[in-house]
């Protein structure tokens, strides 16, 4: 079986349960682009090596637009993460779409603006190919174990990523419905295109905790009851969410020696001659393209 090291991002409850009672080793990392949203914990499940990082920082302080996913995506590549299951709360833009059910989206819309979206810009001109956002060894690995989770798994669908913090406005959620997105949320985006820039497989697992204001919520609940019914929905998706990507990491032998397209990502990304790039630059992001060094 090939070297394989698998992140997980998500919540501080879904590391807790990954945990579990055989506790795991603290790695405090800096990176060039300064820290992680916490911490990441190193275990093992089912003898997986498995990373796992909090994003939104302990106690849930880091908004979707604080997040420095650079130092985040670093950190786990410099740890020898080969492949990151990530997971992140949505909402749902189609009827079908449910809350509670998961979905293991297969395209993104991006539509952020304040945040920091490569590794290489202020060093040199690096374009990676993004038609497919997400690795399809790991999409297809995460939904053939599907038969895990006590609720429907949708094998696809359009992310639509949007800065925040405020949700959308009814306009804006009947604009990305017309544009075909499925689900929308804020999390996804940089983070895919800095796992394809570091060359680690990413695929995501959607949580929708409620439909997008397109569609108007029930009469009958007010605020605070309409609150406590997407926590509480949230809470059960979260709980599948665990169940699938246990399942996966249990039969991640099945893809061990699958070649993702994203490990050779890089190979044609760096149109800089690379002999004009300094020692100094290789140095600095040895952890992302030293197998790329003249």
């Amino acid at each position: 079986m090939a070297k394989v090291k698998v992140g997980i991002i998500g919540g501080s409850g879904l590391g807790a349960a990954l945990l579990g009672e055989g506790g795991g080793q603290p790695q405090d990392i800096d990176t060039p682009f300064g820290k992680p949203s916490d911490v990441i914990i190193e275990t093992q499940w089912h003898g997986m090596p498995v990373a796992l990082l909090s994003r939104h920082g302990p106690g849930h302080r880091l908004g979707p637009s604080a997040i420095n996913y650079r130092a985040n995506m670093y950190a786990l590549k410099a740890l020898g993460c080969t492949h990151v299951i990530a997971s992140g709360a949505v909402g749902s833009l189609r009827h079908e779409i449910q809350p509670k059910h998961l979905v293991i989206p297969d395209q993104i819309i991006d539509k952020t603006y304040r945040r920091v979206g490569t590794f290489y810009e202020e060093f040199f001109a690096a374009h990676v190919e993004m038609a497919s956002p997400f690795c399809p060894v790991l999409r297809q690995h995460l939904l053939a174990c599907a038969d895990a989770v006590p609720t429907t798994v949708h094998d696809s669908g359009t992310y639509v990523c949007m800065e925040g913090p405020a949700f959308s406005t009814r306009a804006e959620s009947e604009m990305h419905r017309g544009w075909g997105g499925d689900l929308i949320g804020m999390t996804a985006m940089p983070e895919a295109k800095l796992a394809r820039e570091a060359e680690i497989a990413y695929a995501l697992v959607c949580l929708p905790s409620d439909y997008d204001c397109w569609r108007p919520h029930p009469l009958d609940l007010g605020k605070h009851e309409l609150l406590k019914e997407i926590i509480d929905n949230l809470t059960d998706a979260t709980a599948n969410a665990l169940t699938l990507i246990k399942a996966a990491l249990e039969r991640f032998d099945e893809i061990a020696d699958t070649p993702s397209p994203a490990h050779t990502a890089m190979e044609l990304g760096i149109w800089t001659d690379r002999d004009t790039i300094p020692a100094t630059t290789w140095e600095h992001l040895a952890a992302l393209i030293s197998k790329y060094r003249p």
